[in-house]
């Protein structure tokens, strides 16, 4: 199929894309009644509380949510019941269908646009149940009604947000695939114009039509969308037309999907092109069996017969494995006498030694640059190409002294990030005001979430998430973490030495009740010094805290009110700083917010264990691209950051989210301040005032990648 951007050529739209373009829906939003974009006469997009009348009811928009595949989607009640439906709007310009075509196509959507057993029985195979398809009968859309899935996603989106998946999550979303393939292939199925028929090829798997919903447990289950057999019928016929699918067309969509979670990218970065299941450099190395299985369900080796016996081939798989070896790329030669095993060995052992040091040479950094780009080119560039802004004066809120009121307040770009963000796209109408509240009880602050649950404010910004309901939906836009600092001086001996620029979280545990007082009761060859813990004054960073380190028992937490000294970050570090200068051994340990304790060197940040794995460093120096250690001289600031895939491992870090209402008659202003932080331009300017990115960029912050961003 044509990319989007070929379709509908006959409206002059400035991102020449009009179905994914925001004016269409700036026109609804800005224009009462409006039915077509003011700039190129693109159908607009329908505004809240437009109905929609078919055969088993009346059906109200309630919010626009966005463009999949070649329909528009909006949240939508049935009138009668008041049960949620999901409104895809398919478009019949009248530039690009004549009165003929548009007539026939009509009629045809009518007729097939939703499929359900012949014999009436409901089960659920994973199939988005389609309610109703409704053609307008004087305009040039069509209404596809359909069940709403709670809280899933395209996978598509999941990648963008959550990466590669496991060898062990792909098995499953093709053991899930594979039976919704063979339900659809060999039942008896009913159309809307009650016109029954024995299998129906899906045609059009992909990222972008199938639905992921996360379930407890780390499940999940997939849903499959958006049918050729209706979704094709709005295809410009200026584009040539796809031919028919054929059953093994779906295994081999369905395996091309799974590849590309596994990869989790579509395309090659380098070469911009699609990812090529051919060339095996491209695949992952952890699971042989689901690697040949792959081969066959796309075609490269011995094809299934039909979903069912690829199911079953499925689920004999053996477990995964790491082994690289026992699949064959396709096309490649046999070899007919192999190599005894230690030679095979020497000689890769010696290849790999050979290839890696030309690489090194010759490349550097810039593979692990290009890998880390991957994802970051996938994001949204800027404030300025997020679309469906809604008008409006929006007001947020965050507790008085955490994170997010500190960093707003912070130098970046030659201005505070508070202001940038105040109206981060001057073209639209939107408007984002900050307001931070303070808690009553500061061992619970949790009144920021009780402001956005009254409708007092929009949405809020925050770390502390535990106790949202579910009428509340919640979307990370960054990473905060706490550094646990000692004292540091590199010209003397010093704690931080002593301690092996590292500490476990039972030691502070511990040290944070009071059952540590010595240093030496860590490790008889630490100094005899008494241990002098420190602690923030923010009510978050503290929360967090008595989270991770004191698992929130209330024995511990009441020990840590009554032995730790509550002190602003910096006065700590000053502190630290007037007793070394008097010439004294210091046992002070404190913590702190990453955007506080990171910029400094009078505090050593320790690497973190926990019981799982060794000590993680997450600052890494920059010259060497390695985590720090005790010998570096931190008082080089611009010379050490934050490594963002060490600190997705890191113990003490946590997600920073935007919380906002899911009440459909509430305008989207969270869930669109939420999508412009999640730009490039978003993430850059988080990652300049502390905070820590979603995923690695290219080089640092300070990088082209960075700066080319308006």
């Amino acid at each position: 199929m044509s990319s989007f951007e070929s379709f509908y050529q006959q409206y002059p739209c400035s991102y020449n894309s009009p179905l994914n373009c925001d004016r269409p829906f700036q026109t609804a939003q800005q224009i009462k009644g409006a039915k077509f974009c003011l700039e190129c006469g693109f159908p607009a997009t329908l505004p809240q509380e437009a109905e929609i009348k078919g055969n088993q009811g009346t059906y109200q928009i309630a919010s626009f949510i966005g463009v999949r595949g070649l329909g528009r989607l909006y949240s939508g009640v049935k009138l009668k019941d008041k049960q949620p439906v999901i409104i895809k709007e398919y478009l019949l310009p009248n530039r690009c269908f004549n009165e003929s075509e548009t007539q026939k196509r009509k009629e045809t959507f009518k007729r097939v646009g939703g499929v359900s057993l012949a014999d009436s029985r409901i089960q659920n195979f994973r199939l988005v149940e389609t309610k109703e398809a409704i053609a307008d009968e004087k305009g040039e859309r069509c209404y596809l009604i359909t069940q709403d899935i709670e809280s899933s996603q395209t996978l598509a989106k999941y990648v963008i947000e959550k990466g590669a998946m496991t060898s062990s999550d792909v098995r499953e979303v093709l053991n899930q695939g594979l039976q919704t393939l063979q339900f659809l292939h060999t039942q008896k199925l009913r159309f809307p114009s009650n016109q029954i028929q024995m299998g129906i090829t899906h045609g059009n798997i992909s990222l972008d039509s199938t639905l992921i919903k996360l379930e407890k447990n780390q499940k999940f289950s997939i849903y499959f969308s958006d049918l050729a057999i209706w979704e094709n019928l709005f295809i410009p016929p200026i584009i040539t037309q796809p031919a028919p699918a054929r059953p093994e067309q779906d295994l081999e969509s369905l395996g091309l999907l799974a590849f590309s979670l596994w990869v989790g990218q579509t395309t090659n970065f380098l070469s911009n092109q699609p990812l090529d299941p051919r060339n095996n450099q491209q695949w992952p190395d952890t699971d042989s069996h689901l690697k040949q299985f792959i081969y066959r369900l796309i075609g490269l080796e011995s094809p299934f017969e039909n979903a069912e016996a690829a199911r079953k081939a499925l689920l004999e798989l053996p477990k995964e494995d790491s082994g690289k070896s026992s699949v064959r790329s396709p096309g490649s030669q046999k070899i007919k006498k192999p190599l005894p095993m230690p030679l095979i060995l020497l000689g890769i052992l010696a290849l790999l030694l050979l290839s890696g040091g030309i690489l090194y040479w010759l490349l550097g950094k810039k593979t692990d640059s290009a890998n880390q780009y991957i994802q970051w080119s996938r994001l949204v560039r800027n404030f300025s190409e997020v679309t469906n802004v809604p008008s409006g004066r929006f007001t947020y809120t965050g507790e008085r002294d955490s994170t997010w009121s500190y960093v707003l307040t912070q130098p970046v770009d030659n201005s505070r990030l508070r202001d940038l963000l105040t109206t981060p796209k001057p073209d639209a109408t939107a408007t984002f005001n900050y307001e931070s509240v303070l808690s009553s009880n500061l061992n619970n602050p949790i009144k920021s979430i009780e402001e956005v649950q009254t409708s007092k404010k929009d949405f809020a910004i925050t770390s502390l998430v535990n106790n949202i309901t579910d009428k509340l939906a919640k979307k990370t836009v960054a990473y905060d973490g706490l550094l646990v600092f000692v004292a540091f001086n590199k010209r003397d001996s010093n704690l931080a030495n002593a301690l092996g620029g590292q500490i476990n979280l039972e030691q502070l545990r511990q040290i944070y009740t009071g059952k540590i007082t010595n240093w030496q009761q860590i490790n008889p060859k630490l100094p005899n010094l008494p241990v002098k813990p420190f602690a923030p004054t923010e009510p978050e960073a503290i929360s967090k805290f008595q989270e991770i380190v004191l698992k929130n028992a209330p024995q511990d937490e009441a020990l840590f009110t009554a032995k730790v000294t509550k002190l602003d970050t910096t006065k700590t570090q000053n502190l630290i700083r007037s007793e070394t200068l008097q010439g004294r051994t210091t046992g002070i340990i404190s913590f702190g917010i990453i955007s506080k304790t990171s910029n400094q060197c009078t505090g050593y940040p320790l690497a973190i264990a926990d019981d799982k794995r060794s000590a993680i460093q997450p600052l890494f120096q920059r010259r060497d691209r390695r985590s720090i250690n005790p010998s570096d001289d931190l008082c080089q600031h611009d010379d050490y950051y934050v490594d963002v895939t060490t600190f997705q491992s890191y113990p003490l870090g946590y997600p920073i989210f935007v919380v906002y209402p899911k009440d459909s008659n509430r305008l989207p202003g969270g869930s669109t301040f939420a999508q412009m932080l999640t730009t490039r331009q978003g993430q850059c300017l988080l990652s300049k005032v502390g905070l820590v990115a979603l995923q690695p960029m290219p080089d640092d912050i300070n990088s082209y990648a960075c700066k080319s961003v308006p």
